[in-house]
């Protein structure tokens, strides 16, 4: 009679889970937060948005509890893109203490988000 075999390892990581806020929520979720929260305004239509999406995930699960990644869509939300100024995408921005820390305007590479951001974990 042929043993029971144990399930593999499982060897890859849970994905992280990217929030979406809005106006309605954006303070409390975002300003108000006990860590500090990366914010990446984007639009569905974004090609450079999307390029930079891995990045940013890879990112937060490598922070893990240290922040929190969220999106906000620019194409529904331009109350909030105007209130920080983001005049082109992507615009990710780092909110530590209810205030914009630091900024990445573009498609950069990840080191370059890992650079601005970490400082402020």
């Amino acid at each position: 009679m042929a043993r029971p075999v144990a399930p593999a390892a499982r060897t890859h990581r849970q994905a992280v889970r990217v929030e979406k806020v809005d106006a309605a929520t954006f303070d409390d979720e975002v300003l108000a937060s006990p860590v500090p929260v990366v914010v990446d305004f984007w639009a569905p239509w974004c090609k450079p948005c999307e390029a930079i999406e891995p990045h940013l995930r890879a990112l937060a699960e490598e922070w893990g509890e240290r922040a929190r990644l969220v999106r906000v869509n620019v194409d529904d939300e331009p109350g909030l893109s105007s209130r920080y100024g983001v005049l082109s995408l992507p615009t990710v921005i780092l909110f530590a203490g209810g205030e914009a820390k630091a900024t990445v305007y573009g498609a950069q590479p990840r080191a370059r988000f890992e650079r601005e951001f970490t400082p402020h974990l």
